[in-house]
């Protein structure tokens, strides 16, 4: 066995319970949000309370917040990956029209 000088970071019950009380806030804010008429925001101010409810879980429950610079930089990595692809799909049909192929 390899001796490893490794500290993990212990995260007080009382960060748990303040992130699960604000998801669950804004997973009612989400539903209150859904009921109202915001025109072309709606799609934005939904996407933007899931990326905050997304981040949340990601840094408090996944423990990256408190990880190694690897883990920061794997999970970086990922999301870059998935801006990726995201933009080549929108790209994709932004510019069908150009082909006389039908979009939206």
């Amino acid at each position: 066995m390899s001796d490893h000088n490794e500290q993990h970071h212990i995260v007080p019950i009382r960060v748990y319970i303040a992130v699960f009380l604000t998801l669950i806030a804004m997973t009612w804010v989400t539903a209150y949000v859904s009921t109202v008429d915001l025109g072309r925001l709606n799609i934005f101010v939904a996407l933007s309370i899931a990326i905050f409810k997304a981040s949340l879980v990601i840094l408090f429950f996944m423990h990256v917040k408190y990880g190694t610079k690897l883990t920061k930089m794997i999970v970086l990595a990922g999301l870059y990956w998935l801006l990726l692809l995201l933009f080549i799909a929108m790209a994709d049909l932004w510019t069908r029209g150009w082909m006389g192929v039908p979009g939206r």
